[in-house]
């Protein structure tokens, strides 16, 4: 019986046939993917938040479909193949752990050194310098994709400058400056132009974004968080408008924030 992974990447050179294929399958590129594989990303991330390990194993099984789908298409035009895509993750795996992997081979595990969180830090560092190095990029910050997740995109450039003494020592001044950005944003407001508005929010989103940081926390998954959080509580006004026969287009704020505070008493 073949391994369950050559029987995935032969489906999907089945799914791509030109002559017996899938139509649909058969068009794909890896742009036309490439929104699929966002999705399904936040579809794992889901699942994960939700504790939902039955559903979380599907997901994964749907985001490995997309690398093969991308494996695929790479194999055809001659760029790359599923095997180069796991030896050069293997590779880079190796060579960013020293401390577990001596010789830079598997068969080295076992015979490596100890190393304490600053020395790792430390060798993370000049390994990822080293590799920079070797692309020969212009700035600091070009290997933080522009199509990211902008909150993301955002944690990541803020923690690269960091690296480089280009950061705030604690979180006082960052909280100086979210206050700031708030005051600059309600002067914007005032003067009604859209534009100035909308640099004005960009820059508050930025500024809670270096805070999340700063505390350790990662501001898509917090705020992936509250959005579930919103779902329940509000799902539960649904409820309890439902049971007594109410429709929530009729119901004043204040009678909608009542709800929600029960919800919150709840637990929900």
């Amino acid at each position: 019986m073949n391994p369950p992974i050559s029987e995935l990447l032969n489906l999907m050179a089945c799914l791509r046939d030109k002559q017996n294929g899938c139509p649909w399958d058969q068009q794909q590129s890896f742009k036309s993917i490439a929104p699929y594989t966002l999705e399904e990303t936040y579809e794992v991330l889901d699942a994960i938040e939700r504790e939902d390990h039955e559903h979380l194993k599907e997901e994964l099984g749907d985001l490995l479909f997309q690398v093969v789908f991308y494996a695929q298409i790479g194999k055809e035009e001659g760029r790359f193949d599923f095997d180069d895509i796991a030896s050069g993750i293997v590779e880079k795996m190796l060579r960013r752990h020293p401390h577990v992997f001596p010789s830079g081979k598997l068969d080295s595990f076992g015979s490596g050194t100890s190393v304490d969180q600053e020395s790792l830090s430390e060798q993370w560092q000049t390994i990822k310098a080293q590799e920079k190095s070797a692309l020969k990029k212009h700035s600091l910050l070009d290997d933080v994709p522009v199509s990211m997740p902008a909150l993301m995109q955002a944690a990541k450039l803020q923690k690269k400058a960091s690296k480089v003494g280009f950061d705030w020592d604690d979180t006082a001044p960052v909280f100086n400056k979210i206050r700031e950005e708030l005051d600059e944003l309600e002067a914007a407001m005032k003067g009604m132009e859209q534009d100035h508005i909308e640099a004005e929010m960009g820059d508050i989103l930025f500024a809670m974004s270096n805070l999340a940081r700063h505390v350790k926390v990662s501001p898509d998954v917090a705020l992936n968080r509250t959005n579930v959080k919103f779902r329940r509580r509000f799902s539960r006004i649904e409820s309890l408008l439902s049971e007594q026969n109410k429709e929530i287009t009729h119901c004043s704020l204040e009678e909608l924030d009542q709800y929600w505070e029960q919800a919150k008493r709840e637990g929900l």
